[in-house]
Order: C-alpha cells, then structure tokens, then sequence
C-alpha cells in the first residue's frame, strides 16, 4: 500500500459564500469580550510554571462563543495551549505577552493580520478562515507548522527563512495566489499545500531541497515548468483538476528521483488513449498514479513498450549517420 493513501481523496473543503462581501453596510457586531466568568470555566492542565515554585493552568479553550475582545488575556502568560477559533475576533495583538505558547488556535475569526511579536515556544499556528491579506510578523522560531488556508493572500511576501528555520508544514490552500514566488526561501518545508488558487506557473521552487509533498490541486497550470533535481525528496505530487493537456510535460517530472505517487486525474492529459501506461513509460518508478498503484502487467508492458521505442530511435539515429556520411 503506498505511503500517501491519505493525501488523495479527501476534497478540499468548500467555503460558504460570504454575505457580507456583498453587502454594502458591514453587519455590526455585538461586543462580547471574554469574560473572567468564561476564563474560569474554560482553564485546565494545571502545571508547574517555568521556574518550578508555582502552579498555573496552562489550557484554554473558548472556541465557538462569538468572542470579539480578548485582551483580558495579557496578563495570562503561563499560558501553553490556545483555542479561540470559531469566534469575531478581529485583534489578536494581546496575544503577544504569552510567550510560553506552544500550539495557538486562531481559525475562523475576522483577522486581517496573523501578525505577532515573536512568540519563542510556538510551534503550531493556524490561522484559517480569516480575512488575511499578507504574511507579515509571523518570526517564531520553533513555529513548525502554519496554516493560512481559505484567507485573502494574493502572494506571499516578507517571509524571513532565518526567523522560521523550523517550519516544514505551510498550508495556503483556497487563497488567491497568483504565484509561488516567496515561497521557496523556506528551504525546510517538507509539505507544501496550495491547493485551489490561481496559479499559472510555479515560480523560484527549486531550492525547496526538503519537500517531501506538494499539493497544487484545482489551479490553472497547463505546464510542468519549476521541477528541479534539488526537490530530491518529492515524493508525492498533486496536480489533480489543473489544466495540463499534454502528455510531454510529464518528461518534465523526470529529475525527481524519489516521486512515488503522481496525481494528473481530471487533467485532459487524463482524456488521452494509454494514458497510465505513456505515464509510466515517462516515469517507470512511479508507484501509484491519480488513486491506483501499477500493477505488474502494466510495468511489463511500460518496460516493453520503452525498450520498443529505444531501438527505434538508436536505428533511426544510426540511419542518419548512414546518410550524412553519404553526404560527406
């Protein structure tokens, strides 16, 4: 069974309209700040703080309550675990103080900005379902995995690799990228997600020497342009439901040693006549193309098929030379 059963199958998740994009008056939002009866409720995990001489409750969860105002929260800084998804919180700022966070739940909110002052502890953020335009002030330097999905992002701009050396999961899925460039600087990804933009082309990808997947499904590529021998760790690529409609652009996939599984359905390339086996002609050591693995009669006959044509072309070669000696 291969490795990536998992990665294809799952559609992504499909967004509600959003009624007040169309509507002229922005709904006005009830203030309804955190309350210190809801923080008493919602606390838990009590733990040693960090010196050791004292306890604090280091959990917070206060997901789905409508919350517009959490500043009640600077002064919470043993503070570990976060959840304050689901609510209208449109300032997270009060956030900053808490530097001993290690996971932070920020999705469905109104943020515009994912911006904080570094947090040194962080290692998961997520920020999905926001208003974000940009990706500045995210600097946390243990931060390994970020999602940004289903925001406002046209392109990723101001990333410092050296303030996020441990990032090897971005997740920009449902956004409005328009290219890739700015993402490559991120030399440690492992898993890339950009899913459902608008992307063209792939742009300044080839340092990503770590990426180990990338997920480029529902985009407009109609080349294979991007790929380089440094991407010697893909192993699973995505690029189900773009625009590819020729069969040669696959050659293109050909410097990546390790790739392993290979999706192209509802490509028109997925139309054409022979379609699995001229793939694995390209790529004989792909072991799973779109969501079925290769059986042994279909490498037999992608092996022969392969060799058949080798020597068509070492004859029509020799033949050539026949003639230009001729020539000569």
């Amino acid at each position: 069974m291969s490795d990536f059963d998992d990665e294809e199958g799952v559609d992504e998740p499909v967004l509600e309209d959003d009624e007040e994009d169309n509507d002229p008056e922005e709904e006005k939002v009830p203030e309804n700040p955190l309350t210190e009866e809801v923080l008493a409720e919602s606390l838990s995990l009590l733990c040693k703080t960090g010196n050791g001489l004292a306890h604090a409750y280091v959990r917070l969860d206060i997901h789905d309550r409508d919350i517009t105002d959490i500043n009640i929260l600077n002064c919470f800084i043993h503070l570990r675990y976060l959840d304050i998804s689901g609510n209208r919180l449109k300032d997270i700022s009060s956030l900053s103080s808490l530097t001993h966070l290690l996971t932070l739940k920020a999705d469905k909110n109104e943020l515009a900005s994912a911006q904080l002052e570094k947090l040194p502890y962080l290692q998961i953020a997520n920020f999905a379902n926001n208003k974000i335009v940009d990706i500045k002030g995210i600097e946390h330097p243990l931060l390994e995995s970020l999602n940004l999905s289903f925001n406002n992002i046209y392109e990723v701009t101001d990333l410092d690799p050296s303030a996020l050396p441990r990032m090897t999961t971005l997740e920009l899925r449902n956004n409005r990228l328009i290219t890739t460039n700015g993402i490559g600087v991120l030399s440690n990804l492992q898993k890339l997600y950009l899913a459902a933009n608008s992307l063209k082309f792939l742009e300044n990808l080839d340092r990503m020497q770590h990426l180990v997947s990338i997920h480029l499904r529902d985009n407009q590529l109609e080349k294979l342009d991007g790929f380089s021998a440094n991407m010697k760790l893909l192993q699973y690529l995505n690029l189900r439901g773009n625009n590819i409609s020729d069969i040669k652009e696959v050659e293109k996939l050909k410097c990546l040693p390790l790739l392993r599984a290979l999706v192209l359905m509802e490509n028109p390339v997925a139309d054409d006549d022979d379609y699995r086996i001229e793939v694995l002609i390209t790529l004989r050591r792909l072991e799973r193309l779109d969501k079925d693995e290769y059986t042994e009669d279909e490498r037999q006959e992608a092996e022969e098929i392969h060799e058949q044509r080798r020597q068509e072309a070492a004859l029509a070669n020799n033949t050539m030379e026949v003639i230009a000696d001729d020539d000569d």
